[in-house]
């Protein structure tokens, strides 16, 4: 049995998947709890200690990761048909190099985990509206000049980052360090992320069958009577508010947007029908485990989940290199 001839059971599979993950992430951790106790929360039976532990500390958490993974999936899977290349992520067009320097910026400034996520989300816009400004300076629009401009913006923000570091006090090279490899321990704000993550769907579902055609050339989805230009406009915008909500949320976390949309679609093929809402749930899932495992391996000490992600899309990646030729 083909899962490209069944998707309804490859998307019931990945419902399950997140499930578990969600399950996996409450009972794990310093304190275990067994499933039947994570069932007792549901009708108000377990202690008060244990609901403080799984609705305070771990499922905000497990949310914010399942965010976080499905933004970069869904971003990652727009980059790679906006720029026609598979090795595209969501960071590629400097977006969390604006962001990363406005959140060590206001880091450095001690202000609080709010303004912390709102100078993040205006770092990102504001390398969205450059990108967007200097790859149109002459009313023109090409990949190569999107792609150009990014990377180039993105060496920029590195190299800022780069001072913004040499220049900070001991005490908080810590945190800064934890935030530019993701960090999901502090205590974010989630609606807003997942706002972005709503709207954000549904419009990269509304434009699933143009993002289809689109995989067959310029030429024939403009034969077609797409609106190439203004297509390609929406898909910079959203995939880059999506890389923005991600990044706010859980700071610089790689290879999630890269590998995920490689992997669902091996699976299920190019139809961006499907590929969307399964590249969301296979990224939350994943992530959710690799944040997990983060807080877990080395307890008490923790790690950056962007080092689980690493460790696990590094050899994944290069796995499906190999199978894809």
């Amino acid at each position: 049995m083909k899962l490209k001839q069944h998707p309804f059971i490859f998307l019931s599979s990945l419902l399950i998947l997140v499930l578990v993950s969600f399950l996996f992430a409450l009972s794990t951790g310093s304190s275990h709890l067994p499933s039947q106790t994570i069932l007792s929360l549901v009708d108000g039976t377990a202690s008060p200690i244990q609901q403080s532990l799984v609705f305070e500390l771990r499922l905000p958490r497990a949310l914010a990761a399942f965010a976080a993974g499905a933004l970069l999936s869904i971003a990652g899977v727009l980059m790679q048909v906006l720029l026609k290349n598979p090795l595209a992520d969501p960071y590629v067009l400097g977006v969390s190099g604006g962001s990363a320097l406005a959140a060590l910026l206001a880091m450095l400034m001690g202000v609080n985990t709010f303004w912390l996520t709102g100078s993040a989300f205006l770092g990102a816009l504001l390398s969205i509206s450059l990108v967007f400004s200097f790859a149109h300076s002459n009313g023109s629009w090409s990949i190569s000049r999107l792609l150009l401009t990014g990377i180039i913006l993105a060496s920029g923000w590195g190299a800022l980052i780069s001072f913004v570091l040499v220049i900070s006090p001991p005490e908080k090279i810590h945190g800064m360090l934890f935030w530019l490899m993701g960090d999901l321990s502090y205590d974010r704000p989630l609606l807003p992320s997942y706002i972005i993550l709503f709207f954000g769907f549904l419009f990269s579902l509304s434009i699933s069958r143009q993002l289809n055609i689109l995989l067959w050339g310029d030429q024939q989805a403009g034969s077609l009577g797409i609106d190439i230009k203004r297509l390609r406009t929406s898909i910079f915008f959203i995939s880059s508010l999506l890389t923005a909500g991600a990044i706010t949320l859980a700071g610089s976390i790689g290879f999630v947007g890269l590998v995920i949309p490689h992997l669902v679609r091996l699976i299920i093929g190019t139809d961006h029908r499907l590929l969307i809402p399964a590249s969301a749930l296979t990224g939350g899932a994943l992530l959710i485990i690799a944040d997990t495992l983060a807080r877990t391996v080395l307890a008490p000490q923790q790690l950056p989940v962007g080092v689980l992600t690493a460790l696990i899309g590094v050899p994944l990646f290069l796995y499906l290199l190999r199978k894809s030729q």
